[in-house]
């Protein structure tokens, strides 16, 4: 059984979605290798989704976890999104969503979190005179792969998306 955040700071949660909520969104978005999945293949994929995002926007996040203990990192306090504060007791419907989308891509196989070739150094082009040698560029960085997801959540990322920095405005 899959333990769902429901905004109270759940110390065993273990998904920002369930997969009632993963299977409405699914069916109307019109995914439709979603709905023959078994349960459990669900439950798993809604998982890898969350821990994908726990690995990569924690640090990014704005405000702080409500509960030292929570398991995930929503709910927070201290978050304003359009200049309106985000309740803390709630997983925000953005959140969520995304969690199953990123659900519904390591459901259909998709690796969320794949080693990285960080440079295979294949030559693509090379010059003797005077000594020139181009290099294909690695196009596996995992900072590209999930932009529409990345768009959603970018109102819930701190002032300079968690870089430790802080917005200015002079008066």
């Amino acid at each position: 059984m899959l333990n769902t955040e429901t905004g109270a700071g759940l110390p065993n949660a273990e998904s920002y979605a369930s997969v009632a909520q993963a299977d409405a969104r699914c069916a109307a978005l019109g995914v439709t290798d979603w709905a023959p999945r078994a349960e459990a293949d669900k439950e798993v994929a809604l998982r890898n989704a969350t821990q994908f995002m726990l690995a990569n926007y924690r640090q990014r996040w704005a405000g702080r976890r409500v509960y030292q203990a929570q398991a995930l990192d929503w709910p927070r306090y201290d978050v304003c999104v359009d200049s309106f504060p985000v309740p803390s007791t709630i997983v925000p419907v953005e959140i969520t969503n995304a969690c199953i989308d990123l659900a519904a891509r390591a459901g259909a196989g998709e690796q969320l979190m794949p080693d990285l070739d960080t440079g295979s150094n294949v030559v693509k082009r090379d010059k003797t005179g005077p000594l020139e040698t181009e290099y294909f560029q690695n196009t596996t960085d995992a900072r590209e792969r999930f932009v529409a997801v990345d768009a959603a959540l970018q109102p819930y990322f701190g002032a300079a998306g968690g870089s430790g920095m802080i917005k200015l405005v002079r008066g």
